[in-house]
């Protein structure tokens, strides 16, 4: 099983970046926690972070055709980024839209996703561990 974890602009400054808002993890220890949950799940997982749109697409063109899930995160992206969300679109692999902040509690232009209509799921508001739980039900451990 393959599943693709992509983070959108600004998420390389985790731990850095309004630790108030965002919490203290950094993305780099959100992707090990992600590659040691896949491992005894037996998941392939690559990650990528980009803070360019192109980049992101250029990613999911090359990989997202045979993969199993994504996750993604796509930051600020999430409220404009109709290149991405078509990209994603065009896919057939299951997509779980995660965000480390309860989006629906912060300022308004937060409370729209373009990516929302082609994602199976979003998760919010529940820090990194949100990304281990879209994991989880992608790879099939439903709890």
């Amino acid at each position: 099983m393959k599943i693709l974890v992509i983070h959108g602009p600004n998420l390389n400054m985790l731990g850095r970046r309004e630790p108030e808002v965002y919490g203290s993890v950094t993305l780099d220890e959100i992707n090990a926690a992600l590659q040691e949950r896949a491992a005894v799940s037996g998941v392939t997982l690559l990650t990528m972070q980009s803070n360019h749109e192109g980049a992101l697409i250029d990613f999911l063109q090359a990989e997202g055709w045979d993969a199993d899930g994504i996750i993604i995160n796509p930051g600020a992206l999430t409220h404009y980024g109709l290149a991405l969300r078509d990209a994603l679109a065009m896919l057939k692999a299951p997509i779980i839209e995660v965000h480390l902040s309860n989006v629906y509690r912060r300022e308004p232009f937060r409370h729209t996703s373009v990516v929302a209509p082609v994602a199976t799921g979003q998760i919010a508001g529940l820090g990194w561990r949100g990304y281990l739980f879209a994991l989880e039900w992608l790879s099939g451990v439903r709890g």
